[in-house]
């Protein structure tokens, strides 16, 4: 469906996006996820044709759309202040892009109430923006975006304006909507919770580059660096020394003397004596309150607080060097209390050379 070929952005010698290359399928819905200022919605805006790649090129459907005007793209787009006019009411902003296509008016017709029952806005047809809730704009925005029947749509943030209870069921409805009509979508948002409840696949980028690219699981359980592991859901990262290399396992001495048994980050190459980090997810230790419970390959620590989640609550070890989260598993440890912090078994904690940032 889409294909970004080595694209590269550059503003007054600052690089935005630097050699990105994506691959997005038919009916993908797929998300752009970063930190600000990470190139994600200068990508976005290059995939529209508000911006022009400085090098690479732009393939929708096998044709080179690099130069193309927006207009001529047949491409959605929906922005984060959903870019709505007051002075028109909900169906006259739906049929906005139909009209300036020149479309004949009972396809007009047709269109603007097709895409008003996709949104569940039927009714509405006549009523003002201003007069409606944050939810409900969002989704005139969508019902414009999709009327023209693109084949791809363009999300930037779109969710963002939205209080936290509407953000989680508009999302739900939304993807539930472009899947049934089969709708390719480009989504860009900051919110890690957000990418995962609505994508397909993710491209992680930090500093103008894709990260990682690959479904939520795959970011979560096997982060190719120590970025993603950050970024991505709760990680611990603890310094520590190589002290064995064993095929696929390292053997790292952290802080303190314990030895944890972890496996290389994919691609990473380690030998005895290097510096490294090893991650761990908060759910990956266990905390021992109980002296005599106490392994030889615990980590010795003090609670430095605790966080109650609902369901889960989180300790903050501080050990020799560092800290760490640990999920659960300790209901009696208070503030203050002296703790071993072990690697549970049959976790798979990564280790990443120590450059990594």
């Amino acid at each position: 469906m889409l294909r970004l070929e080595h694209v590269t952005k550059h503003f007054a010698g600052t690089r935005a996006v630097e050699d990105v290359s994506l691959h997005i399928g038919d009916g993908e819905f797929i998300t752009l996820l970063g930190p600000s200022g990470c190139g994600k919605t200068t990508t976005l805006r290059m995939i529209a044709g508000f911006e022009t790649p400085t090098t690479g090129k732009i393939l929708l459907r096998d044709v080179d759309i690099t130069a193309l005007k927006p207009q001529k793209r047949g491409i959605g787009m929906v922005f984060q202040n959903y870019a709505l006019f007051p002075h028109l009411n909900v169906f006259e902003n739906v049929a906005f892009g139909l009209k300036t296509a020149r479309m004949a008016a009972p396809a007009v017709r047709k269109r603007v109430a097709e895409a008003l029952e996709r949104v569940d806005l039927v009714g509405y047809e006549k009523r003002k923006v201003q007069e409606l809730s944050g939810g409900q704009q969002q989704r005139v925005a969508l019902a414009r975006a999709i009327a023209p029947q693109p084949t791809l749509i363009l999300l930037d943030e779109p969710l963002s304006n939205l209080d936290a209870a509407l953000r989680e069921r508009t999302r739900l409805e939304l993807r539930a909507l472009l899947k049934q009509a089969a709708i390719t979508a480009v989504f860009v948002t900051h919110d890690q919770e957000e990418a995962f409840a609505l994508s397909d696949r993710i491209a992680l980028m930090h500093a103008g580059t894709i990260q990682q690219t690959g479904t939520p699981e795959s970011l979560y359980s096997t982060p190719v660096n120590a970025f993603v592991a950050a970024f991505i859901g709760r990680a611990n990262l603890t310094d520590a020394r190589v002290t064995a290399v064993q095929g696929d396992r390292v053997s790292c001495e952290l802080p303190g003397g314990a030895h944890w048994i972890v496996t290389p980050a994919p691609g990473a190459t380690f030998r005895v004596g290097s510096r490294a980090r090893v991650m761990t997810r908060p759910e990956f230790l266990k905390l021992v309150t109980r002296t005599e419970d106490v392994l030889p390959g615990d980590v010795g620590g003090v609670v430095a607080g605790r966080r109650y989640a609902g369901a889960h609550t989180y300790y903050h070890v501080n050990l020799a060097e560092g800290e760490v989260t640990v999920l659960g598993g300790a209901r009696g440890a208070r503030t203050g209390d002296p703790v071993h912090v072990r690697l549970a078994e049959n976790t798979r904690a990564f280790v990443y050379p120590e450059a990594e940032e």
